[in-house]
């Protein structure tokens, strides 16, 4: 191509019908509004409270927010269902508590499987949520709290009984309420040392036979116990659990 052949641009092809011009990166759309004064103060407000680690202003709090008012404890002897079961089982009632919009009856526990077949036959509280405890070792009327979660599906309420026993007090079984009860109150047997009277088949659920102590108890040592292995060395093998004839882990492969 010789020097003198004339620079013309390349065809650009025609633009369909409807089809909008494409804005460069310099143009800015008129109508986009300018952000005030305010909004700017804002923004670098926020950005300077970022690099600081604050929190940014959010403006004015609602009152709840402002001033939180923590739930309180109740009286909650009036509650229709604690009423029934002080009316049906006479002493089983010791305390009604209701904090956060939910009771607690503290019953006696020479009363807890009788108060529990009333509250499940009678108040329909026919699930049995959960059955745990709690290990208070400094306290003197008794060292845990035995705590059962039932709920009633006709109005979805809860309630929760708490029955008091010393560390060498059994407590009633209430497999006989609700079976569900049966793993839930091998696991407090297990994590806690408490002894459930009639219970079907009382044996440890989470660690094995042999197994040193009680690991929800707060005295628990968290390091340098000894597993239990070596009080059956034949069949627990040091540092390890338990273990079948064949000498393969329980639950493992055969």
């Amino acid at each position: 191509m010789s020097d003198d052949t004339p620079n013309t641009p390349p065809e650009v092809p025609p633009k369909s019908e409807g089809e909008q011009p494409q804005a460069t990166r310099d143009e800015t759309p008129a109508d986009k509004p300018k952000p005030s004064d305010k909004d700017q103060a804002a923004k670098i407000a926020a950005a300077k409270a970022k690099d600081k680690g604050e929190p940014a202003d959010q403006g004015p709090k609602e009152p709840w927010e402002d001033k939180p008012r923590p739930p309180a404890h109740e009286d909650g002897a009036q509650d229709p269902d604690a009423r029934a079961l002080a009316e049906a089982v006479a002493g089983s009632v010791l305390a009604a508590d209701r904090f956060a919009g939910e009771l607690t009856l503290t019953v006696a526990r020479n009363k807890l499987i009788e108060a529990c077949r009333f509250l499940k036959n009678q108040q329909q509280f026919a699930f049995l949520v959960d059955l745990t405890a709690v290990d208070w070792p400094e306290r003197a009327e008794g060292r845990f709290d035995v705590v059962y979660w039932m709920h009633r599906f006709s109005d979805s309420k809860r309630l929760r009984l708490r029955t008091v026993v010393s560390e060498d007090q059994p407590v009633g079984s209430v497999t006989g309420v609700w079976k569900t009860a049966n793993w839930m109150e091998r696991e407090v047997f297990d994590m806690f040392g408490i002894y459930f009277d009639g219970h079907p088949n009382l044996e440890r659920i989470l660690t094995w036979e042999g197994f040193n102590g009680h690991p929800l108890r707060k005295d628990f040592p968290v390091v340098g116990i000894d597993t239990g292995a070596a009080i059956y060395p034949d069949v627990y093998p040091p540092g390890g659990g338990p273990v079948t004839a064949a000498g393969t882990e329980e639950g493992g492969d055969q």
